[in-house]
């Protein structure tokens, strides 16, 4: 049975840590979700299964390309700039992404906004108030029991969005030749990160859900495009 030793130990400490802090650091992690289930209004136990979904989709990719990159002992330098790559188009996908949404959310709180209307019948005249919302409703298909098609493009981007600190703590246990070293760095790094998120996930949703805005309820969708345009941003722009 292959030993772990000392210097496999500390590093998935730090695997941990790394991936504790790397996922708090990064809002594009959990904010996407938060503000999509409060704009959705799904529920505590929906929005989870969607971040798990996604959580095991973002370190699929990364966790592939370490184990050909070990099998084809390719160089770090060259793993990292394929990561940097595809760090750039799932955050580009993001902030499309939010600002397609954003403008529909926009389309949708106007169509929303309860408004009046002179009618006549014969001699009598009145007005009544009302909406526009009813011709969209198929836009919220998701909120019920349905899936939508929003859980499934959020779960693409995080498939595209790489876990940048990963490939290098690979390349250490790979390099000693270790197995089992690598099995569980990538073990731990890929738990803490997806228990990270969730844990964020359900403080921010709770956190949301204890703001009381009528007049802004409308607004939800275009917030949450908002939301999400700004997690693309703060990674293209900011490096989060």
């Amino acid at each position: 049975m292959e030993l772990i030793g000392p210097e496999i130990l500390v590093l998935l400490t730090s695997a941990a840590g790394i991936a504790f802090v790397h996922t708090l650091m990064g809002p594009d992690h959990y904010l996407p979700f938060v503000s999509m289930a409060a704009a959705r209004r799904w529920s505590w136990r929906r929005v989870l299964g969607v971040t798990l979904l996604c959580g095991c989709g973002h370190l699929l990719g990364s966790v592939a390309l370490g184990v050909v990159g070990i099998w084809a002992q390719s160089q770090l330098a060259s793993l990292q700039l394929i990561e940097s790559w595809r760090g750039d188009l799932a955050a580009w996908a993001l902030l499309s992404f939010g600002l397609l949404y954003l403008v529909w959310g926009l389309r949708s709180a106007q169509r929303g906004h309860a408004h009046s209307h002179w009618h006549h019948h014969g001699e009598l005249y009145h007005r009544h108030k009302h909406n526009h919302q009813h011709e969209h409703v198929h836009m919220h298909a998701d909120s019920g029991k349905e899936v939508g098609v929003t859980p499934w493009l959020i779960f693409i981007i995080f498939v595209l969005g790489p876990c940048e600190p990963l490939i290098p703590l690979l390349m250490y246990p790979a390099a000693k030749a270790s197995t089992m070293g690598v099995v569980l760095v990538t073990a731990v790094f890929g738990v803490v990160t997806v228990l990270t998120m969730l844990l964020a996930v359900t403080v921010s949703f709770y956190g949301v859900r204890k703001l009381k805005l009528p007049r802004l309820e409308r607004f939800g969708h275009a917030m949450a495009g908002a939301t999400i345009s700004a997690c693309g941003a703060s990674i293209l722009f900011l490096g989060l």
